[in-house]
C-alpha cells in the first residue's frame, strides 16, 4: 500500500485504539452509494440490511428516518425481529427478504398499526400463510405479503442459482396469490432474486455467458409471472429484483419498481471482480501481532472471521496491509490466532489490516465500527451486536 492508501488514513485515525477493531472509510462508502444510485438510473435502491448490520451506516444511506434519501428507498431485512426493531427506530418501509416463522415476532407485528403498515412479509408456501395466520390470530388483520419467485436458471437437469423459492411458474405464483387473498392477506409484491447474476463475479467467459442467458430467461418469465399475479390481485406496489452485482440487468425490465443492494456499500473481497462496476473497498478490520514464530512469520490475534457460503479460499479474510502478507495454507485464519507469512518487517504489537469476504457478516464479530471521514475525523458507532442484538 502507498502512503496515501485509505488504510493508512484509517490506521492513523484509530492509532490510539487497541485492536481488534473495524474501520469504515466514509469517503469510499459515499462513493459506493452514489455509484449504486447511478447504476440504478432512477430506479429506487432498497438497502439489504444483512449486508450492513449497523444502524448508523443505514442512516448514512437512508437518512435519519431510515426510510428514503438520495435514490435509496426502503430496507430489505433478513429477520422479522430486526424489521420490528428498525421500525421502532423510524423505518417505514421494510421488506422481509426471507419467510418469517418467528411466532412471537409475528404476534407483535399485528399489535401495532405502524408495524403492520411498514413491514411486508415474504412468502413462497401455503404452509407459511397458515403459520402466520395462526400466530397473528384475528381474521380481520391483513398482513402485507410479497411472493418470492425462484429466479434461478435451469438448463435440463442443471440448476444454476441458489435454492430459494419453490414457486417458479406463472400458474404457481397466481395460485399462491389466490390462496393468500382468500385467507385474508394483502398481496403487494413479487420478488425475483437472481443470485446467479448478482452474486457471481465476472471471473471468466463461461460465467458471463451464464449470466447473459439467465438475464434473458428471468426477464421473460418474470413478465409472465407478474401478469398472472396481477390477474388475481390487481396492481402491485413492489416488483423487487437484483443485487449489488446485477443492478444493470434488473433495471432493463420496465416492470421492476426497485432493486436491492447492500454489499456494494462495503465492497468485501467477493465483489472485487465484477465488470459492471469498479469496487472501492470501504470496510476493514485490524488486529495485532502477538508473536513471531519465525523471522518471516507473524501471528496475529483472532482474524478467523470466515464468511458463509461454500467453504474454501474465497470465504477467508484477506490480509491487505502491510502488503505481501499471506495466510498459511495448513492453518488458515484462526478463531484466536492467525499466522501470516511474508512478515519479516512486522514486530510484536504491529497492526495488520484485513478485508472480509462478505459484507455485513463482519459486524457479528465486533461491537463498534469507527467511521473515518476524509479529513481524519473519527466517529464510533455500534453495530447491531453493539446495540445488543443478534437476529440470527
Amino acid at each position: 500500500m502507498t502512503p496515501t492508501s485509505p488504510i493508512v488514513a484509517l490506521d492513523t485515525a484509530t492509532a490510539e485504539l487497541d485492536p481488534p477493531l473495524a474501520a469504515l472509510d466514509l469517503a469510499a462508502l459515499r462513493a459506493n452509494a452514489a455509484d449504486l444510485v447511478r447504476r440504478a438510473r432512477g430506479v429506487p435502491v432498497r438497502v439489504a440490511s444483512k449486508s450492513v448490520r449497523c444502524r448508523a451506516v443505514l442512516e448514512q444511506v437512508l437518512g435519519q428516518g431510515l426510510t428514503a434519501h438520495g435514490g435509496f428507498a426502503g430496507i430489505m431485512s433478513y429477520s422479522l425481529a430486526e424489521a420490528i426493531w428498525l421500525v421502532r427506530r423510524g423505518a417505514r418501509d421494510v421488506l422481509l427478504g426471507y419467510p418469517a416463522v418467528d411466532r412471537a415476532a409475528l404476534a407483535e407485528l399485528v399489535t401495532d398499526d405502524t408495524l403492520r403498515q411498514s413491514i411486508t412479509l415474504m412468502i413462497d408456501d401455503v404452509a407459511q400463510l397458515e403459520l402466520i395466520r395462526a400466530a397473528v390470530g384475528s381474521e380481520r388483520v391483513r398482513p402485507r405479503i410479497c411472493l418470492d419467485v425462484d429466479a434461478s436458471l435451469r438448463i435440463g437437469p442443471l440448476h444454476l442459482g441458489v435454492r430459494r423459492s419453490p414457486i417458479r411458474t406463472p400458474d404457481q405464483a397466481a395460485e399462491l396469490a389466490r390462496v393468500a387473498m382468500g385467507r385474508g392477506f394483502e398481496v403487494v409484491g413479487v420478488m425475483t432474486y437472481e443470485a446467479q447474476i448478482a452474486g457471481l463475479p465476472d471471473s471468466n467467459i463461461a460465467v458471463r455467458l451464464v449470466k447473459q442467458a439467465s438475464a434473458a430467461e428471468i426477464t421473460k418469465r418474470r413478465k409472465q409471472v407478474l401478469d398472472a399475479v396481477r390477474s388475481v390481485v390487481g396492481k402491485l406496489e413492489i416488483v423487487n429484483s437484483g443485487g449489488s452485482g446485477s443492478i444493470e440487468v434488473s433495471i432493463v425490465d420496465p416492470d421492476v419498481t426497485e432493486v436491492t443492494a447492500g454489499s456494494g456499500l462495503y465492497v468485501p473481497t467477493l465483489f472485487d471482480h465484477y465488470r459492471s462496476f469498479t469496487p472501492r473497498p470501504a470496510l476493514y478490520f485490524a488486529t495485532s501481532v502477538l508473536r513471531k514464530p519465525t523471522p518471516s512469520i507473524a501471528t496475529v490475534f483472532a482474524g478467523g472471521y470466515i464468511a458463509s457460503g461454500p467453504t474454501g479460499p474465497s470465504r477467508v479474510p484477506k490480509p491487505v496491509w502491510p502488503s505481501g502478507l499471506r495466510l498459511i495454507g495448513t492453518e488458515g485464519a484462526g478463531e484466536v490466532q492467525t499466522p501470516l507469512s511474508g512478515a519479516a518487517e512486522l514486530q510484536i504489537g504491529d497492526r495488520v489490516w484485513f478485508r472480509h469476504a462478505k459484507a455485513g457478516e463482519l459486524c457479528e464479530r465486533i461491537d463498534h465500527i469507527h467511521l473515518v471521514d476524509s479529513d481524519g475525523t473519527r466517529t464510533t458507532v455500534p453495530t447491531y451486536r453493539g446495540e445488543g442484538n443478534c437476529f440470527g
